[in-house]
């Protein structure tokens, strides 16, 4: 996907260094060959920026840049099918080798197809490269190059002044949060008497919300005039060198630019000298990176020996850069608009053009729902407006404005989209594709933090070694919330859930459009846009579909798909299968009648992710042993499963599996030898003559989160303390659960002597040995039926759980005591 072409190069790169180091290509026959391909993508790789860049404007590159990836992605397969080969096989322990992609070119026949596609993607390689020359794509790695971007891009820099445009204010939020600050920053000489120090004021918010307006009217207040004697107003954009930004100050402060030098020193001391013993106000516009402040402005500034009192005010997106000026808290956060003050800003956008405000009054309804999906930003209602300007004040074109989502994605306007860049040009070469990423999920269905992570990791955008990519893909995932591109679902704890507003949603779409869709049920041509182009990733949410049920078959032409997210019914007919799907890493499936296809799973041999949630399957294909590659697996309320497969003990990349609200009651012997796992939710605890599942747990050390089930069933401690709980030092979550001993109505569930006291005794017993590790963060027990708490519960001396934040207990039947 867009943005995604930088670090697919860099897998592939990677996967071609192993491959040469090992010496495969004597092996394939092909010598010189993974030597051209490692060259040849070092040589694209410095230009895949600009190109991803240029590609969202430009038909041609849009074309090459395709061609790229659909080599590069037939790269990963041909590497996945030869390890895929080697895992099948085993290492040939007599030879000594344990190189899986030395020992699958043992096999000729296979060293033979795999050397000529090698072969035939280098020439296409070369064909791709050539045509490169005609775009004259620049290096955006260098420092050089980028300030030539900068000066020549077609959009600019984002330059701002301090004048403003009293047109566009609207509401009472924006008077009283000027007056607040415009007196936070008259009155800061009260405490600013140690040290020189100048006080840092913040102003934070997601793009589009008015930070750089309300930094205008502060800076233009009459107190703000009388009080400072230097007003700097400086645009941070991105792109301008620090010479320049010291310039700007200069000239801002009246002070000595003529003359001055260009080397940074003299500028430096220009800038001391115009502000010496001054009081003076210095607001910084837009800031992405607090060391412009550190490594630039603050020593000339400090230098000066500015009057007591001196401010500088920042405006930016992200609370880091706030942090990291040591700007005072709490900082200044920009509310949206109120409804009254976003329907003013709206009709002030639209009114002109033969629409008098009369006219547009009657239209409230609609333009109230229009805002509503601005989510009361003032620049996506500034940007709307001016949309509407251009139609007739007449219902029918507002609704379609409203009701037609095309505009917004296919013909995004060009200021909205800009803001949204601006965020966007800032991320990683790894982030971009995980923002990208989170807009194809379908909306109505909930997706929890761990489970996009999952998907991240499936499609490769997390890469890691000493570090678990599980917590590197949650640092991603935070990062995108503080950056305000994702914004938490305040129902859920921990930011388990967020939301990605659809003005957000909108632009990454329009980023990844070339090679994503994202199909709702409210479309009537579907099908039709399935079958429009091929597609690398496909979003279906056909949830609330009364008609036209869309049929698995319309999905055939999509060959090149490695990702399918589809919620809701999908008609399945005698003779579907995934055989057209064999490219598949992700497969997200929430379709009822998903148990004919099934038995074909077997068929999707890349599949990293399986998630077939709330579906009728009734088994998992005994063969699911041989999709090596699987690394997640949710299986979360198939109520009609009752068993795993024996085989899916051999699955050693496997790191999540979810079991909880099936029918499972047992799992296969040697799930111990699962040792990749990290999550593991709905283990079933259970007696098998002398043995229990529960001792399947001891080998786990990697889990961080763990979920069992049926604990009742453990007949002794014994057994409980072979499951080695508290040995699992990476442990950050455990649940611990029993049936439970209470009914619907609130009634205990009783036999006619009620709970044997032997029963309690052993549930006391069994609980006393799955004492956690002391760094759990998160406790739970439901159904628990024992009298007292376990001891490791009610000491400190026993488990110290420090860092436990979170403790939730339920159905606690015949509990007589609260933890200590």
């Amino acid at each position: 996907m867009a943005g995604v072409l930088d670090a697919l190069a860099s897998y592939v790169l990677n996967m071609l260094t192993e491959m040469a180091r090992d010496e495969v290509h004597m092996l394939l026959g092909v010598t010189g060959e993974i030597e051209k391909m490692d060259i040849m993508l070092k040589d694209l790789k410095n230009f895949l920026v600009d190109a991803d860049r240029r590609s969202i404007t430009d038909q041609s590159v849009q074309a090459w840049v395709r061609e790229l990836r659909e080599a590069m992605y037939d790269a990963t397969n041909i590497l996945d099918i030869c390890q895929l080969k080697a895992m099948e096989q085993g290492p040939s322990h007599e030879a000594g080798c344990f190189n899986p992609l030395l020992f699958c070119m043992r096999n000729p026949i296979h060293a033979h197809k795999v050397g000529s596609r090698i072969k035939n993607l280098n020439q296409k390689l070369e064909d791709i490269k050539k045509r490169s020359l005609h775009f004259n794509f620049i290096n955006l790695n260098s420092y050089e190059d980028r300030n030539r971007r900068v000066a020549s891009s077609h959009h600019g820099s984002r330059e701002t002044s301090g004048e403003l445009d009293e047109s566009s204010l609207v509401g009472e939020n924006i008077e009283e949060d000027t007056r607040n600050l415009v007196e936070m920053l008259t009155t800061a000489e009260l405490s600013n008497c140690e040290n020189n120090k100048i006080l840092v004021f913040a102003i934070v918010g997601v793009g589009g919300i008015g930070k750089t307006t309300l930094a205008k009217k502060i800076f233009n207040h009459d107190l703000i005039q009388q009080e400072f004697s230097k007003k700097i107003w400086l645009s941070v954009n991105k792109g301008v060198s620090e010479t320049e930004l010291l310039r700007r100050a200069i000239i801002e402060a009246e002070g000595d630019h003529q003359s001055t030098g260009n080397t940074r020193g003299a500028l430096e001391r220009a800038l001391k000298e115009a502000l010496n013993g001054q009081k003076t106000l210095l607001v910084m516009d837009d800031v992405w990176k607090h060391e412009v402040w550190e490594d630039v402005l603050q020593t000339p500034l400090v230098n000066a020996a500015l009057a007591y009192g001196s401010c500088v005010l920042i405006t930016t997106r992200h609370d880091m850069v706030a942090r990291g000026m040591m700007a005072t808290k709490p900082y200044h956060y920009v509310n949206k608009l109120d409804p009254d003050a976003a329907w003013l800003l709206l009709k002030k956008k639209v009114v002109g053009n033969g629409n008098d405000e009369d006219q547009i009054e009657l239209l409230k309804d609609i333009g109230m729902e229009i805002i509503t999906k601005c989510d009361y930003l003032p620049l996506a209602v500034k940007v709307m407006g001016g949309l509407l300007r251009q139609k007739t004040a007449r219902r029918r074109e507002w609704e379609n404005v409203l009701n037609d989502s095309i505009w917004s994605v296919s013909q995004m306007p060009e200021e909205l989209n800009y803001a949204i860049y601006l965020s966007y040009e800032d991320l990683s070469s790894t982030l971009k594709p995980c923002f990208l990423h989170y807009s194809l999920l379908p909306k109505s269905r909930v997706f929890f933090s761990y489970e996009i992570i999952g998907m991240w990791i499936s499609e490769g955008f997390v890469h890691g070694t000493s570090r678990d990519l599980e917590e590197i893909g949650k640092e991603y995932y935070d990062e995108l919330i503080q950056r305000n591109l994702i914004e938490p679902d305040i129902g859920y704890v921990e930011n388990l859930v967020c939301n990605m507003h659809d003005v957000v949603r909108s632009f990454a779409q329009y980023l990844a459009r070339n090679e994503a869709l994202v199909a709702q049920n409210t479309e009537t041509d579907i099908a039709d846009k399935i079958n429009s182009q091929k597609f690398f990733r496909l979003s279906l949410d056909t949830r609330g579909s009364e008609s036209d049920e869309l049929e698995w078959y319309s999905l055939r032409g999509q060959t090149s798909l490695r990702t399918l997210l589809s919620v809701g019914p999908i008609k399945i007919k005698p003779g579907d299968s995934f055989l057209v799907f064999s490219n598949l890493r992700t497969l997200h499936v929430q379709e009822e009648n998903f148990d004919a296809l099934v038995e074909y799973l077997n068929q999707l041999k890349h599949l990293r992710y399986l998630s077939i949630e709330g579906t009728n399957t009734s088994r998992l294909p005994g063969s699911i042993g041989e999709m090596k590659f699987l690394q997640y697996i949710s299986l979360f309320g198939c109520k009609s499963l009752v068993d795993l497969p024996n085989s899916i003990v051999t699955l050693q990349h496997l790191r999540f599996l979810d079991l909880r609200d099936t029918g499972i009651r047992r799992i296969p012997k040697d799930f111990h030898g699962l040792t990749n796992l990290r999550k593991l939710y709905g283990f079933p605890a259970h007696m098998d003559g002398d043995w229990c599942s529960i001792e399947e747990l001891g080998p786990l050390c990697q889990l961080t989160q763990l979920n069992i089930s049926g604990l009742e069933n453990v007949s002794s401690s014994s057994i409980a303390k072979k499951a080695r709980i508290g040995d699992k030092v990476r442990l950050e979550s455990l649940f611990l659960a029993c049936t439970s001993r209470i009914k619907h109505d609130g009634q205990m569930v009783k036999d006619e002597e009620g709970i044997p006291e032997e029963q309690q005794q052993q549930i006391e017993e069994v609980f006393n040995e799955l004492h956690p590790p002391s760094g759990l963060e998160n406790l739970g027990i439901s159904g628990y039926f024992g009298q007292l708490l376990p001891r490791w519960m009610m000491s400190t001396a026993l488990v110290p759980l420090g860092s436990l934040r979170i403790l939730t207990m339920d159905n606690l039947a015949c509990c007589t005591e609260l933890p200590r």
